[in-house]
């Protein structure tokens, strides 16, 4: 959900203040409508369904505490911030007691400070919506666990066994093999309220990496225009998982493993240090323990993160099970796409069997739902892999010969500019060239 998505009611009988404050929060990209009384409020929610409601709490006729609760009563997951010129504890207390997310008192002296109450309101229901998209994710398109754990009766026994404690966990296993989904089921049966974060170490490059796992300070960088929280503390009361942990540079393990030891970090920039109670997950398709030793991984990140280790086999170890996974994807893939299989031919069924599959699950998820779109007669066609890979080569051949043939084009036959817009050097292009029997 971004910003533009997030819907903030102001409610204040000062026009000019709800204007004011609609202002500052429309400029930070949210969605904003006022009303000058909780009555008019009441109208608007008729077809508007705000995320946050700022209101005032002492209004003529119904005042801020008597909307609240008439507006939780129609959208109880909406958030409230009080605002109040009566900046006492009891009035604050009081409001909080009664549901609001929290207070501010006016008059306003910095813009700032009600920027920040509506960032960390805005990011708590980024929070809950992400918590309720993996819930319905792990009942809904996620397979069944007997799926999942095919061939897997000890890891899931193992994962049962250390789910609901706080243990650090290592998932290990090839590329394709489902790391990341044994995350999320971990998640789900620990039982913890927090949402389940996920960062992929590699996908992020690295001067980046740090900013999002610990945030940072308002003015910390050039562009650090407001504070940003980091995975670690958007993770707090749940668990973070760290995919590809092996990309992860030396000088940021050592601050990550601060972190598992001590469960506090500072955010970028800032000196007030913060703690988490996040459960960390990680995973590598790497050799952790040959890294320590060609000293490419800290060995005492190592030891901290192996505490509990889980290795999941790749699907060339228990090839047993593919006619059972290869019934659970034709039924779910030929759904998604609209198309019905009726039957997966023996000579399929073998191949399936005998391929060496390096890419594992998804690699025979992607493989399968090409066949299924491909089908002509509702059987489900494997083609031999030689053929398969030999019509994958040729497509990937078809599409280079045309991306030099638009460059060509738009640079009227200049081999030299062609070369430039394809990021290849002249000989490399004057070769392909002649290899495709492209006319210039």
């Amino acid at each position: 959900m971004g910003r533009e998505g997030f819907n903030i009611l102001v409610v204040d009988d000062e026009k000019a203040f709800a204007l004011l404050v609609s202002q500052i929060l429309r400029d930070e990209g949210y969605r904003v409508k006022t009303a000058s009384s909780g009555e008019e409020a009441m109208k608007i929610l008729d077809t508007y369904e705000p995320d946050l409601t700022i209101s005032d709490i002492k209004m003529p006729g119904m005042d801020g505490i008597a909307l609240m609760e008439k507006v939780k009563e129609k959208y109880p997951d909406t958030d409230f911030i009080m605002i109040t010129a009566f900046a006492t504890v009891e009035t604050a207390v009081a409001a909080m007691k009664r549901g609001a997310l929290d207070y501010i008192a006016k008059p306003l002296k910095d813009p700032e400070e009600i920027r920040q109450l509506v960032l960390k309101a805005y990011e708590k229901a980024q929070l809950v919506s992400e918590n309720r998209a993996l819930r319905e994710e792990l009942r809904g398109e996620f397979p069944p666990m007997e799926i999942i754990f095919l061939g897997l009766d000890t890891l899931l026994e193992d994962i049962k066994a250390v789910a609901r404690t706080d243990t650090t966990i290592m998932v290990y296993g090839e590329t394709g093999t489902g790391k990341s989904l044994i995350a999320k089921v971990i998640h789900q049966m620990s039982g913890k309220s927090g949402p389940c974060v996920t960062i992929n170490c590699a996908a992020i490059p690295e001067q980046l990496l740090e900013s999002e796992l610990f945030g940072y300070e308002r003015g910390a960088f050039t562009g650090a225009v407001r504070t940003k929280k980091g995975k670690f503390e958007l993770a707090n009361d749940g668990t973070i998982f760290l995919d590809e942990i092996a990309e992860m540079s030396a000088a940021l393990q050592a601050k990550f493993l601060r972190v598992l030891q001590e469960k506090s970090f500072e955010r970028l920039g800032g000196l007030e240090t913060i703690t988490t109670n996040a459960r960390a997950i990680a995973a590598t398709n790497r050799d952790l323990r040959n890294m320590v030793t060609e000293k490419k991984f800290r060995e005492d990140l190592y030891y901290r993160l192996n505490v509990f280790p889980l290795h999941i086999p790749p699907l060339r170890e228990r090839k047993a099970y593919i006619p059972e996974l290869t019934e659970y994807l034709v039924k779910k893939l030929s759904t998604k796409i609209g198309k019905t299989i009726k039957d997966v031919p023996r000579e399929s069924m073998e191949r399936l069997m005998s391929h060496h599959w390096p890419g594992n699950v998804r690699e025979i998820e992607n493989l399968i739902e090409r066949a299924i779109i491909l089908n002509r007669d509702g059987m489900l066609s494997i083609p031999p892999f030689e053929q398969r890979e030999e019509a994958i080569e040729e497509d990937m051949k078809s599409i280079e010969k045309r991306s030099i043939e638009n460059a060509l084009r738009k640079v009227q036959g200049n081999r030299r500019a062609a070369a430039g817009i394809l990021n290849i050097s002249l000989r490399s292009l004057q070769y392909k060239i002649k290899e495709y029997g492209i006319e210039v």
